[in-house]
């Protein structure tokens, strides 16, 4: 054993080979000496554990293992992939993708310094929802507003900025549990409100809200169920209802819309999601929602409302926690002026671009895709197939939209190898099996991504089995 150890090239020896001389140049010595050590203690591990006999490659065969390795290694763990899985708001991948006036806003604001909390004309200390918060009072018809890092923060914010020792009156049927484990009444309880749960899981009437009401009450609390649907014999009160006995007892109505449409879906075949400016303009003095879903900008959440309101939760010392940074407010800026025109908004942010293709253009995609991909030698077959897609990110998840799928059939080995290999691949690719084939779902990929779905296809001829997934 001591022997074989023994021929074990040096890791100064290794350094001086041209393949890791090569991976210096591209990364940096100290990254490479690192590797070495490191692939030479597992190597060593695996010789003294080995049962039975173990070749010792030579030095030039050590150091090509050593430097495809390192550079594997050394990748980002956060790289773009193309979605074709069909689910637009898909949480894996990053949910909305931005809009190229917000990723240009992200990169001016980022390159230097920006005047996030100091205002130009004074140059005294601002607040740093300045950057945002006319246009979110344009977009959404409210007072005020303020925004945190997602919409549980806001949740949790608002709920212990008027509500901390005082009840909450919800719905029985609204006590969502959203992914993560986010649970609406233990969210409650980390705030400091007391859960005042009425109704039953199918049934809330507008009595059951009233009958709860006393001098320890501090808000009524709408949830958009956005991830689950109740059927049957069904009821709960609407808002208009909830802001009428708000008004008549002097307690304020907070609107959980959760996804965050700014306009109305409808057109595009989704139903049931609340708009926001509808919301403010019903009478709730509080909305809450993402920024990352229907609004298509980056992740953050958003309250708006009455001004008095939003000063109380603004001041809390909970804000600072949750605040967002310059990135992030120079996205949500960016994206929301694209919404000043609803035309834009349409061209211009890439959820609501995607959800307008006609199923003709995805169609016609499919069947030119699908011949060129049959004819590359690691397809056996390639179909062009109308399937539908998901709007995801725990938003209506029962609501089909129609799309144009090209359907895999690999020539060797099995769906999920197949699956496994263009998820690495470059670009990487990630689709949906269905029917022992991979689905490639076009509704989710630009037009300008389909060159990068052929030539990762292409390329899996000369890549290695990848090893099976544990």
């Amino acid at each position: 054993m001591s022997n074989l150890l023994r021929n074990i090239p040096s890791v100064n020896e290794l350094l001086e080979s041209p393949q890791l001389r090569t991976v210096v140049k591209k990364l940096n010595r100290g990254a490479v000496v690192s590797g070495v050590r490191d692939f030479l203690t597992n190597f060593r591990e695996e010789i003294q554990t080995a049962v039975s006999d173990v070749n010792i490659p030579t030095a030039t065969e050590l150091a090509d293992q050593i430097a495809d390795w390192i550079i594997q290694t050394e990748q980002p763990k956060l790289r773009p992939v193309i979605n074709a899985t069909g689910v637009l708001l898909h949480t894996g991948l990053g949910r909305a993708p931005l809009a190229e006036e917000a990723r240009n806003a992200i990169a001016t604001v980022a390159d230097g310094y920006a005047n996030l909390e100091v205002n130009l004309e004074s140059g005294a200390r601002s607040q740093r929802v300045d950057a945002v918060e006319k246009l979110l009072c344009q977009t959404t018809g409210a007072e005020a507003a303020a925004v945190v890092n997602n919409n549980a923060g806001a949740t949790l914010l608002v709920l212990a900025a008027i509500a901390a020792g005082r009840k909450v009156i919800v719905s029985r049927g609204q006590l969502v549990e959203i992914g993560g484990s986010f649970r609406l009444p233990e969210v409650m309880a980390q705030s400091g409100a007391i859960l005042a749960e009425v109704g039953t899981t199918n049934k809330t009437h507008l009595e059951d809200f009233e009958a709860a009401i006393g001098e320890d009450c501090a808000a009524m609390m709408r949830v958009h169920p956005s991830n689950f649907v109740i059927e049957g014999f069904t009821a709960t009160p609407s808002l208009e209802a909830l802001v009428a006995l708000g008004h008549k007892h002097n307690i304020p109505v907070i609107d959980d819309v959760g996804s965050g449409a700014l306009i109305d879906f409808a057109k595009y075949g989704v139903t049931g999601e609340p708009i926001v400016p509808a919301s403010i303009k019903t009478g709730a003095d509080l909305v809450l929602f993402s920024g990352d879903k229907l609004l298509g900008g980056p992740q953050c959440g958003i309250i708006v409302g009455r001004k008095a309101l939003i000063k109380q939760v603004a001041t809390h010392p909970l804000m600072r926690a949750f605040r967002v940074d310059k990135v992030t407010l120079a996205a949500l800026a960016a994206t929301l002026r694209l919404y000043q025109e609803q035309e834009i908004a349409e061209e211009r942010v890439p959820l609501l671009s995607l959800l307008s293709t006609p199923i003709e253009n995805l169609k016609n995609r499919a069947e030119r895709l699908a011949p060129q991909l049959a004819a590359l030698p690691s397809i056996q077959s390639a179909e062009p197939i109308q399937d539908h897609s998901f709007l995801g990110g725990g938003s209506v998840p029962s609501q089909k939209i129609p799309t144009y799928c090209v359907a895999l059939t690999p020539t060797e080995g099995s769906i999920d190898q197949f699956a496994q290999k263009l998820r690495l691949s470059s670009p990487a690719i990630f689709g949906r099996v269905k029917q022992n084939r991979l689905m490639l779902d076009l509704r989710t990929v630009f037009p300008r991504q389909d060159t990068g779905l052929m030539s990762a296809v292409r390329a899996l001829g000369s890549q290695p089995e990848p090893e099976q997934e544990k």
